[in-house]
């Protein structure tokens, strides 16, 4: 029951974030002419793909994309492995739902890479397969600025960039689970250390017993 509540948190982010990108990608024309207006011109919804990592970039090798999937494949463990770990240590139950909200991003945004290109047949026309090549569907967009930037900056200098990225439910998951183990993570380690202290004190008594013991054992 203990790793239900946790891993369920974790399976409920995956289902809504494909379930919404499911209803863009039906229901949504791609690109501008399909784009809806939600809070006026700063916040719409924006029908599109990312073929990469965040912000749009790129490995850029043949088989790039193939390897940044199977680094989201091994990260993916990683962190399961690591939340089952810390549900077992009985870590402050927030620093575990966050882990679980970043758990359930990670597995969202690799589905996408992995079967996209087969599903929706999303992958770049140049992919070597489909397979382990989709591209991630996007559809929030913050619109504080957009237009070309000077050619000086690095990597993005010339293009027409949009100030703040467009993004998903597991990109949004992913970024409320970080930052709020950044903002609160001295209240979530302090609680961990406050949980392991009865058993470190426990540990340090059956020592001083099992000593005590010896000591009487040596004077008989």
């Amino acid at each position: 029951m203990k790793y239900f509540r946790y891993f369920g948190i974790a399976l409920l982010v995956i289902i809504i974030d494909q379930a919404v990108k499911m209803v863009v990608h039906y229901q949504m024309d791609f690109g501008t002419p399909g784009q809806i207006k939600v809070f006026g011109e700063w916040f719409k919804l924006h029908y599109t793909t990312n073929p990469g990592m965040a912000f749009g970039m790129q490995l850029g090798t043949e088989y790039g994309k193939l390897i940044l999937t199977t680094f989201r494949l091994v990260a993916m463990v990683g962190i399961g492995y690591y939340l089952y770990h810390i549900i077992n240590k009985k870590m402050s139950k927030g620093y575990i739902i966050c882990i679980s909200m970043i758990l359930g991003g990670a597995i969202g945004n690799l589905i996408d890479s992995i079967f996209y290109g087969v599903w929706l047949n999303n992958a770049p026309f140049n992919a070597p397969t489909p397979w382990f090549h989709g591209q991630v569907i996007d559809m929030f967009y913050i619109d504080i600025w957009e237009g070309f930037l000077p050619e000086w900056i690095p990597i993005w200098g010339g293009s027409y960039t949009a100030l703040w990225p467009i993004f998903n439910i597991a990109d949004a998951s992913i970024f409320v689970g970080v930052a709020i183990i950044l903002i609160f993570q001295g209240r979530f380690f302090n609680e961990g250390l406050k949980q392991e202290k009865p058993e470190e004190i426990d540990e340090i008594q059956r020592q001083f017993i099992e000593g005590e013991e010896n000591a009487s054992s040596s004077n008989s």
